[in-house]
């Protein structure tokens, strides 16, 4: 499977604009810069649309495996945060946390907490990332 996505981009860095588009449609030339990524400018940047993939790919992942379990959720609330530190030689995402709640009937703690963890080591996106990546996991009634 091979998936794809593009960007256009015009200008210096600061002042320059670019736009996103995605193979599905879902991004279709959504604007991106600078200010959308430094500053709080409404629009998208490159770090939160890793911090969705992330967080989509773990929720589907846990899914996965809880179903290998027995065990379907009601809810898998995922929130990844991805963080760009300045580090040597410029920038860098250095780590995502993810963040999960999720309505499981059925699960033991122990079994949940065992799925989250699997999903966080398990999900593609984790594992093409090579940076730090924490798991705050929690069953909700």
């Amino acid at each position: 499977m091979k998936r794809h996505a593009s960007a256009v981009w015009s200008g210096d860095l600061k002042s320059g604009k670019g736009r996103l588009s995605t193979q599905s449609g879902v991004l279709d030339g959504n604007n991106y810069g600078f200010k959308t990524r430094f500053e709080d400018e409404a629009g998208t940047n490159p770090e939160e649309l890793l911090g969705a993939s992330h967080a989509g790919c773990y929720a589907m992942a846990l899914s996965m495996i809880l179903g290998q379990k027995g065990l379907t959720a009601d809810v898998i609330n995922a929130k990844a945060v991805v963080t760009l530190d300045e580090v040597e030689g410029g920038f860098a995402v250095t780590r995502s946390a993810l963040t999960v709640r999720a309505k499981v009937p059925g699960a033991s703690e122990d079994d949940f907490r065992e799925a989250a963890e699997a999903a966080k080591t398990g999900c593609p996106i984790s594992k093409a990332l090579d940076i730090e990546i924490t798991l705050d996991a929690a069953l909700e009634d």
